[in-house]
């Protein structure tokens, strides 16, 4: 979810550095020829998976589809060029609204992806994954306590409407469609452990929520996604996501709290066994990852390991889990930005080379926000933020506020799989 951002004067546009991890890896800065993937080789596949908060949400049902029916809306055309400079083999968007049918995700494949922007390659995704969203999901309750009934606020998941603030992954190798996993109806009571918000108001613990709300409040303010891509013959699980901000609540701390519990099923995911036993998906199938699966995590995690306003250790519990690597993607742009924003960046305690989105400088600051994980038997070659610096190519299309994209970058991580089959 955008939150308003506002640069100080002095900021420049921002630039671009693919930056590998780990560094000995790195390529020339500034070169927009480091970021196309390198030829498949032999029986090895390169694959690149990114994330990227396109921020292509709209105030009301219908309004994307409106503005991606014709190949002229600009933010459309300024994302779809991120994407064919950058060339991910797969693709998570966030924030991109949700149309039955995927009228919307089909609409931006055809209209802007297949269509060279300022005469880059087209892309071109034979596959294409979208589902509901809680979001704007009427919930029945005064989930947010102001005393009415209604609204965002009250909604499963934060949104105007059914869909706002949606996803989508786009795909270049075969998406197992049948076996999907998706967990938007797992409630968030049956989490063990689960961090349910108090109501300072009272003495009861966890009581922010009735037991009737309870019943039907999910984990995932969006959804949760397992899908299998196969390549080469091999299988890796996209595992997408959009764990809500941890902001806009108060002393109960609702949000941080439904953030870092979503952030947390993934890692109980992929661990599988005992850690994953609670969980089962919306056909009723119960636990995890089985040992040995591949898998990369990808999604706007709204949550910085040092910074921001998540809880502590909420990422942590990701990057810390044993079948998990983090390549550290960054950018030397990220490093300029914050250095010329000041405000709340300068009391950062993370690296600001790994930030990926600009928000606002007197409170929030440029966090790490977005994530490409991959599981540990996964070999990791190269790793970038796509976040230029000023003056340099791709500068335009990051920019400061008001963002000709987004306020958040796109994030990428190349793999390997050896002994696959070629295509």
């Amino acid at each position: 979810m955008r939150i308003p951002a506002r640069c100080s004067a002095g900021l420049l546009a921002a630039s671009l550095l693919v930056a590998a991890a780990p560094a000995a890896l790195a390529g020339p800065p500034d070169d927009t020829r480091t970021i196309v993937p390198v030829s498949d080789q032999g029986n090895r596949q390169n694959v690149r998976f990114a994330t990227y908060n396109a921020s292509l949400n709209r105030s009301a049902p219908g309004d994307l589809i409106r503005d991606l029916s014709t190949p002229a809306n600009a933010q459309a055309r300024a994302v779809a060029e991120v994407l064919q400079v950058t060339r991910p083999d797969v693709v998570l968007l966030n924030e991109f609204d949700y149309a039955p049918g995927n009228r919307a995700a089909d609409l931006f494949n055809e209209n802007y992806l297949r269509v060279g922007q300022n005469g880059k390659a087209a892309l071109d995704y034979p596959y294409v994954y979208a589902a509901p969203s809680n979001t704007g999901v009427p919930s029945g309750y005064d989930l947010d306590n102001d005393g009415t009934v209604g609204g965002a606020g009250d909604a499963l998941g934060f949104g105007a409407f059914e869909g706002q603030y949606g996803m989508v992954v786009y795909s270049k190798y075969p998406i197992q469609t049948g076996a999907v996993r998706t967990f938007r109806n797992f409630l968030w009571k049956d989490m063990p452990g689960a961090l349910l918000p108090d109501n300072p108001a009272t003495e009861a613990t966890s009581d922010w929520y009735s037991a009737d709300e309870l019943a039907v409040l999910p984990l995932s303010s969006k959804s949760h996604w397992d899908i299998p891509v196969s390549v080469g013959g091999k299988v890796v699980h996209v595992l997408a996501s959009h764990p809500t901000p941890p902001v806009f609540d108060g002393e109960e701390d609702r949000n941080g709290r439904r953030n870092s519990d979503e952030i947390r099923f993934w890692s109980d995911f992929v661990t599988g066994g005992p850690d994953a036993s609670y969980i089962h998906d919306d056909d009723g199938a119960a636990g995890g990852l089985r040992r040995g699966e591949r898998f990369v995590v990808l999604g706007d995690q709204n949550s910085d390991p040092l910074d921001g306003d998540s809880r502590d250790g909420s990422i942590g519990r990701l990057l810390g889990n044993k079948l998990i690597q983090d390549p550290l993607p960054s950018s030397s742009g990220a490093t300029e930005a914050s250095a010329l924003q000041g405000g709340a960046n300068v009391e950062h305690r993370s690296d600001p080379q790994f930030d990926t989105a600009d928000f606002e400088d007197r409170n929030a600051g440029n966090i790490r926000a977005d994530y490409v994980l991959p599981s540990r038997n996964l070999r990791v070659s190269t790793s970038g933020v796509f976040w230029p610096r000023a003056g340099t190519p791709g500068s335009e299309l990051t920019g400061i506020f008001p963002f000709p994209t987004s306020d958040h970058r796109l994030v990428y991580v190349d793999v390997t799989l050896n002994g696959v089959r070629q295509r």
